[in-house]
């Protein structure tokens, strides 16, 4: 946050930057004037690099190259005689003074070339640290409202902004919003609306403009929009600068990785569910073939010895054994919805529940290598082909009646894979 904040007043950084360089030129200065009397000038021209190394170091390469001209010129007006003028006399002076600039405005250029360095390896260790942040918080959710709520909120810390979570569907009702509630005025809700129909970031100090106080951008999968995060400061500022930019997509990636997780996991439970309830249902439809079947049989067998007996009404004995065969065949037919084939539960390895459920997702659809690895392995592995197919073998093996002639999961050459829509 303290980097974040500091980037957005450069103008401010560097005044003090060259306030730091004459200040330090000057106290390199009243240190010569004071050692020249004593042992003369010809150790005074080394106190100036110092202060240039130092303002390089600390302030950046235009201050240190404003302390070397300075302390050049310094040198050439207190210690080259005529004293107290830039006129020199002496061809040695000349020749000290230009190397004493040359040697200064080297130093300052390796000095600040280390200062970059060492700060361009500070700035991406604070952005792996925060996304890693980002990225230990959201795996804790247990659900997607949770990491909703905690999305939005982490994101309005790291920015120091307001932000507002958006639904990616028509209307874009409002999901969370951080750091107090929120809601969008129409020209807001109208720029957010737009962002949902292109997929392209808007708003106030990103690429287009429109009329709202608010940046708007977009969180995606890879097939299909998430969700939309509204970003804006009280103070009208941007809420995020162009160079902050990288590090919120990494965020937004993050967020919809665990969006899409929490979707998958739903989906899992839900099976679960369906599953456990059409156990019960078997188990039920078998407890009424089994109870029912004994009385039907007794119901049977009374009106067959009621037909040899004679002694009863023919046409009425005819009626009830015909209704008694129609019981025995629906009662058959419970059991038989019941008993579930006998078969065993198939159990799926997680890459290969991801693959099935992408696929079944899209029912008759061709869906590429790539977009099938990205969906089951991540963006990092989408050129990986072995592993789709691997996972592709042993879903055929668990589900196809003959994996060598497959019929649920069909294969289109060099292109992918898609689910019959028969299945």
């Amino acid at each position: 946050m303290a980097g974040l904040r500091a980037n957005r007043h450069p103008a401010a950084a560097q005044l003090r930057g060259f306030a730091a360089a004459l200040l330090m030129v000057a106290a390199s200065t009243l240190l010569g004037l004071a050692i020249a009397p004593r042992w003369g000038n010809a150790a005074v021209d080394l106190l100036y690099l110092p202060a240039v190394i130092a303002t390089a170091i600390f302030a950046g390469r235009s201050p240190a190259l404003i302390a070397a001209l300075i302390s050049a010129l310094a040198y050439n007006f207190f210690f080259t005689a005529p004293h107290l003028t830039f006129r020199i006399n002496n061809p040695n002076d000349i020749a000290t003074v230009l190397v004493l600039l040359a040697v200064a405005v080297v130093t300052s250029h390796l000095a600040s070339s280390v200062r970059k360095q060492a700060q361009r390896a500070e700035a991406h260790a604070d952005r792996n640290a925060t996304i890693a942040g980002l990225a230990r918080q959201l795996l804790s959710c247990t659900s997607e409202q949770d990491v909703i709520d905690v999305g939005t909120r982490e994101i309005s810390r790291i920015f120091n902004c307001n932000a507002v979570l958006l639904s990616g569907q028509p209307g874009q009702s409002v999901l969370a919003s951080a750091p107090v509630p929120l809601q969008l005025t129409p020209n807001d809700a109208a720029a957010a609306a737009l962002v949902a129909e292109t997929g392209i970031r808007a708003g106030r100090g990103v690429d287009r403009a429109l009329p709202t106080e608010w940046q708007f951008h977009p969180i995606r999968s890879d097939s299909r929009l998430l969700a939309i995060i509204g970003l804006a400061r009280d103070d009208g500022v941007p809420a995020v600068g162009a160079d902050q930019l990288p590090l919120l997509d990494n965020l937004l990636d993050q967020a919809a990785l665990a969006l899409e997780r929490s979707r998958l996991v739903g989906e899992a439970q839900e099976f679960v569910r369906s599953r456990e309830r059409d156990q019960v249902r078997s188990v039920l439809l078998s407890s009424i073939g089994e109870d029912l079947k004994p009385r039907l049989a007794a119901i049977t067998r009374a009106v067959r010895g009621l037909r040899r007996s004679g002694s009863a009404d023919k046409d009425l004995v005819a009626a009830v054994e015909a209704e008694a065969s129609k019981m025995d065949l629906y009662v058959a037919n419970f059991a038989e919805l019941g008993s579930d084939d006998d078969r065993e539960p198939v159990h799926l390895t997680p890459k290969e529940f991801s693959v099935l459920a992408e696929l079944a997702k899209h029912p008759g659809r061709v869906l590429t290598h790539a977009h099938l690895l990205r969906a089951a392995w991540g963006p990092a592995q989408e050129n990986q082909t072995d592993y789709l197919r691997v996972a592709v073998r042993a879903l055929r093996q668990k589900l196809e009646r003959d994996p060598k002639k497959p019929l649920l999961i069909l294969n289109e050459p060099a292109v992918g894979y898609r689910l019959s829509s028969l299945a």
